[in-house]
């Protein structure tokens, strides 16, 4: 489900100028159309968790930048993982 940019600073929490500031250091990647920006579900959980890392938990931008390099990494090797596990289980499909 796509979400408009308006909708996504509601749901997120966010100010325009943060989101700007998230868009250029580049945490958030939302899908572009030819009208405008839109986001998804996944989008507003990332922002939800960058929030958290900052206000709850301290972590300077630096370290959000790194912390969610390594969350993007793990999600990726799940998804292998997963493919694998598929493989093993159903070697003839």
């Amino acid at each position: 489900m796509k979400i408009s940019k308006q909708e996504f600073l509601i749901r997120a929490g966010l100010g325009q100028e943060t989101l700007a500031s998230w868009l250029e250091e580049q945490w958030l990647i939302p899908s572009d159309s030819t009208v405008e920006m839109s986001f998804s579900e996944i989008d507003v959980a990332r922002a939800q968790f960058i929030r958290d890392l900052q206000e709850v938990m301290g972590v300077n931008d630096e370290g959000v930048g790194v912390i969610l390099h390594l969350a993007d990494q793990l999600y990726g090797m799940r998804q292998t993982l997963i493919a694998l596990q598929n493989v093993v289980q159903h070697p003839s499909d």
